[in-house]
C-alpha cells in the first residue's frame, strides 16, 4: 500500500472512530488488513497534522487540525473531487474528464500520487489521458480514482 493510500485510510478511520493512541490506530489498520509499524504511523500522524482533542468525557482522541492544513494527500483528494467530472477507460487508457481549464492541475495532482499502475499522463484543457500497461490495470486504476472522488 502506498503512503498516500494509507494516509487516506487513516483519515477515514479517525473520522469514524475515537482513536486515542497510535497503538489504537495500528489495531484499526490491522483490522482492515494493513500491516505497518508504529514508526510509520507516527510519521503519518505528523504528516497529516493530526492533533489530540478532548471529548465531552475528558478523553483525548486524534482529529485533523483545524488550524493547519492537512497533508497534500487530503488536499489533493479534495482538489480531485472538485475538478473531475468523470473517469472511464478503454483498453490501456484512462480518460479523466475535468471542468474546463482544470485538466493540467488535475494531471499534476494525479502524477504526484505516484500510483504504480500509471505509466504516464498527458493533459489538455478539460481532459487527462492516463496510460497503463493493460486493460486490467486501466480498470483497476479507474476503480481507484472513482472511489477517490466518491468518498
Amino acid at each position: 500500500m502506498k503512503s498516500f493510500e494509507r494516509r487516506e485510510l487513516i483519515l477515514d478511520l479517525i473520522s469514524k472512530n475515537s482513536v486515542e493512541t497510535q497503538d489504537d490506530l495500528l489495531v484499526l489498520l490491522k483490522n482492515v488488513g494493513v500491516e505497518t509499524t508504529q514508526a510509520t504511523v507516527s510519521r503519518d500522524v505528523k504528516k497529516l497534522n493530526l492533533v489530540k482533542v478532548q471529548d465531552s468525557n475528558g478523553k483525548y482522541y486524534y482529529s485533523v487540525s483545524k488550524t493547519v492544513a492537512t497533508d497534500d494527500v487530503a488536499n489533493n483528494t479534495a482538489f480531485i473531487r472538485s475538478a473531475v467530472l468523470s473517469i472511464d477507460y478503454a483498453l490501456n487508457n484512462v480518460v479523466v474528464k475535468c471542468s474546463s481549464g482544470m485538466a493540467q492541475a488535475a494531471c499534476a495532482t494525479i502524477d504526484m500520487m505516484q500510483h504504480d499502475l500509471i505509466l504516464g499522463t498527458i493533459a489538455g484543457d478539460d481532459t487527462v489521458l492516463i496510460i497503463t500497461r493493460s486493460t486490467e490495470e486501466s480498470a483497476e486504476l479507474c476503480r481507484f480514482l472513482n472511489d477517490l472522488i466518491r468518498r
